[in-house]
């Protein structure tokens, strides 16, 4: 695996090109170089529609975003920008960093460390383009992470939409490695979309296919040399963590190891208007692939003993081999509405889906079934609901799948919120199944078979928001009830110097956890400012289940203006990051799962970045020095034994053409 080289570059963006000249011939009609048409095209006649547009009846969509503000934030880099624990590189495992409830129900494989990286369907972007449009961005941040995508879609009459987007990401390794241009990370995705609307504008289609893969060597974190390690007066021995950050010169726990993670999807949308908009039938088709695949060339080390990164090896001395693939088809058909007051959705769902585990055995390792294969069909219905009245709003939604030979295993998820101005609050119920993973897995360092009980959320939020002239205020307090949620566990009988997870483990005592996140954004003359902080309790040290930082925020303050004639409009600013000390959660890469450990204590990280943005016309570009507090000799840890990407400078691309 090898990021983008210079040269890869220049074939990839020489192919776009030929791609977007192949196609102007076949558009000529709209290709018009007059002053008019470059007043006519632009980001005020290109829209974008999005599924959940066409459920709420918006046939309209939105403008694209040309906006500077966030082009130089890395964790807009990608689809999913909540904040996020990661392995401390670009492409790495992720997972939420704050509390979110899950509104997923029935069958599902629960692998998800890599879904940040993959576009799901609530991202796809459909459009509306009065001429052609092409969308290119290029990030770079030298020499260890890099991003490219180029995109395009154009118009056939008004009718008809067609287009499709190409992405790479890259990363290098920063850890352990001779050559800061040694591949760690490579992730393509390709994707064909195409809309559709009817001359009445009665019947509406959205549709995509797309296919990613996502390949990465795991290091599985440092490994601490002895003279890295210091003796307490107990004879405890513990590293010193501080003499962690020698980055190229530390040594890592996995040589030979890697992590696949490929997805196919192909989705369909499609209304038919029956009474005007008080009454829309609709059809969503789903099919969607996923295949998680382990590998490790040397379980056992070159002297022949088991690598002690692993907590034993169960089925194959000669390498782990370990595979899951699941596959899902889904049928929603329903109706919906809406008037000047109300709008409503009803539908209902049809779900059949397939496990299927594999793994190595003996020696030489020999890949056959590992577990009896999967199969299941499931039902659910669910439906939606608003009043609205000037300022004052009821909205209400759920949705339920039974469980006839067993009530208790019923799931279910209901929200109820009200509005009114710039308050609301909103009620949430959830009852889920554990995931497919959380039940049972077979591999060769791992294996459990578990029963266990739904999990449940009672949740309250309210939150209050009002702009006020140039200043924007926020905030929004929750509190969550949690009854038998489900963690991965460390293994008690694990070694300071090795922590290995215990597997999945349910907590059947309720507990409660509560947050406050506060939101400002504002200016004064060309000044702007804004800031976002979260604070968690009850998810710290004494959570067994769940850890939260206590405290997670990020600010951004810039200069804004335009310079040479109103030519270039710029940006000059600094931004910072910040979470409190945590505990935070371990990684297996064999079973792509985080855990909860004890052992290993993250100190408080602030990091600064400095940036300067340009916009061009539809040209936007930044630079930008991360981590610039970076002290020598010094660093900070994403995760345990996983220390975070040193100072860099980063670049970043943004072209948007119209015409």
């Amino acid at each position: 695996m090898l990021l983008l080289r210079n040269s890869s570059l220049r074939l990839l963006l020489l192919a776009g090109l030929l791609g977007l000249g192949l196609l102007r011939p076949w558009a000529g009609h709209a290709q018009i170089l007059d002053d008019s048409t470059r007043n006519r095209y632009g980001a005020r006649t290109t829209f974008i529609l999005k599924e959940r547009d066409l459920l709420q009846g918006d046939t309209v969509g939105r403008m694209i975003d040309t906006t500077l503000t966030r082009l130089p934030q890395q964790r807009y880099w990608t689809h999913d920008t909540t904040f996020q624990q990661t392995l401390g590189y670009f492409g790495s495992a992720s997972r939420p960093l704050l509390w979110e409830a899950s509104r997923q129900l029935g069958g599902r494989l629960g692998r998800t460390v890599f879904d940040q990286y993959a576009r799901g369907p609530e991202d796809v972007n459909y459009y509306d383009t009065r001429s052609p449009y092409t969308f290119f961005r290029f990030f770079q941040g030298n020499p260890y992470e890099q991003v490219f995508e180029l995109g395009y879609a154009r118009s056939l009459k008004k009718r008809f939409n067609v287009g499709f987007n190409f992405e790479r990401f890259g990363a290098n390794k920063a850890i352990a490695v001779d050559n800061t241009k040694t591949g760690q990370v490579e992730h393509t995705n390709f994707m064909f979309f195409a809309r559709y609307q009817s001359l009445n504008n009665r019947y509406h289609a959205m549709g995509h296919f797309a296919t990613a893969r996502h390949t990465l060597a795991e290091q599985g974190g440092i490994r601490p040399q002895p003279y890295q390690l210091d003796t307490l007066a107990d004879g405890t021995v513990y590293p010193d963590l501080t003499l962690l950050f020698g980055y190229q010169r530390e040594e890592v726990n996995l040589t030979n190891a890697k992590n696949r993670d490929s997805r196919d999807r192909a989705r369909l949308l499609h209304s038919y208007q029956l009474l005007g908009r008080g009454l829309t039938a609709y059809h969503l088709f789903d099919w969607s692939r996923q295949l998680n695949r382990y590998t490790d060339e040397l379980p056992v080390l070159a002297t022949g003993v088991p690598n002690p990164f692993y907590p034993v090896i169960r089925l194959s001395t000669a390498a782990t081999d370990d595979r899951a693939e699941f596959r899902q088809l889904e049928n929603t058909v329903g109706v919906m509405g809406q008037s000047q007051l109300v709008n409503y959705r009803l539908y209902g769902r049809y779900r059949t889906y397939s496990l299927e585990t594999r793994a190595a055995y003996g020696a030489p390792a020999v890949v056959s079934e590992a577990l009896a294969r999967r199969d299941s069909a499931q039902l659910f219905l669910g439906g939606t609901a608003t009043f609205a009245y000037r300022k004052f709003a009821i909205e209400t939604a759920g949705e339920f799948k039974p469980s006839v030979k067993n009530p208790a295993k019923t799931e279910f998820w209901l929200s109820g919120r009200a509005r009114l101005d710039w308050l609301s609050g909103e009620l949430l119920l959830t009852s889920a199944a554990p995931t497919l993973t959380e039940q049972q897995v077979e591999g060769n360092h791992f294996a459990w078979n578990n029963s266990f009980d739904n999990v449940q959320v009672q949740q309250l939020r309210v939150r209050a928001a009002r702009q006020l002239g140039r200043h924007f205020v926020e905030a929004a307090g929750t509190v969550a009830n949690i009854k038998n949620y489900i963690y991965y566990s460390v293994d008690p009988d694990s070694q300071t110097d090795q922590v290995h997870l215990a597997g999945p483990t349910q907590q059947s005592d309720a507990f409660l956890i509560s947050s406050f996140m506060g939101h400002y954004r504002g200016s004064v003359g060309k000044l702007f400012f804004e800031t976002q902080a979260t604070v968690t309790g009850g998810a710290g040290t004494d959570n067994p289940a769940l850890r939260i930082p206590a405290v997670v925020g990020d600010a951004r303050l810039y200069y804004q203006g335009y310079l040479f004639k109103n030519a270039l409009f710029g940006q000059v600013g600094v931004q910072g990051y910040y979470q409190s000390r945590w505990q935070a959660y371990d990684y297996s890469p064999s079973t792509q799962q985080f855990f909860v450990q004890n052992h290993f204590t993250i100190r408080s990280v602030p990091v600064a970045d400095v940036f300067i943005n340009a916009d061009i016309k539809t040209v936007g570009v930044f630079l930008k020095l991360a981590y610039v507090n970076q002290l020598p000799e010094s660093g900070y840890f994403a995760a345990p034994y996983y220390a975070a990407l040193p100072r860099r400078l980063q670049f970043g691309l943004r072209w948007q053409f119209f015409n």
